[in-house]
């Protein structure tokens, strides 16, 4: 194996972290709520996970997902799993919002006009928004 990137750094800022998985958030100043579900263990692919594995990653999307919906109320949420430059399994799960430089395209296309303070709009601190999420991951079970 290469040297692999996720199994080297956390990834971004921690947010979470059990024996499975951890959350971390993306230093992104243009999408300030971009956060990574991101398996600990090294494996490529979602059907590299056994069935119950697959079901305990996608829980800790979905309750991403929920805090993100719940809390900052954006036009749509994003959620992809690419690894392409990256291939170790993990899920990205973007709050998105009418106001961001690159709506209604994805994160990845060419930012149409860079939108000062992106955090700022979101209507809540950063730390406050991963206390949220970390919470929301608690009772994820790891076995």
């Amino acid at each position: 194996m290469t040297r692999c990137e996720l199994c080297e750094q956390e990834g971004g800022i921690p947010v979470f972290r059990n024996d499975t998985l951890r959350v971390i958030r993306a230093e992104d100043a243009d999408h300030p709520a971009f956060y990574r579900v991101i398996w600990n263990a090294h494996v490529a692919e979602w059907t590299d996970l056994a069935p119950a594995d697959r079901s305990r990653i996608m829980q800790a999307v979905a309750k991403v997902e929920t805090v993100l919906r719940e809390r900052l109320k954006p036009t749509k949420v994003n959620l992809a799993s690419l690894g392409n430059m990256v291939p170790h399994l993990h899920w990205h799960v973007i709050a998105r919002f009418d106001w961001d430089g690159r709506w209604p395209a994805p994160v990845w296309a060419p930012l149409r006009e860079r939108v000062p303070d992106a955090a700022a709009r979101l209507g809540l601190p950063l730390a406050e928004l991963d206390r949220h999420v970390a919470q929301a991951l608690q009772g994820l079970t790891t076995d």
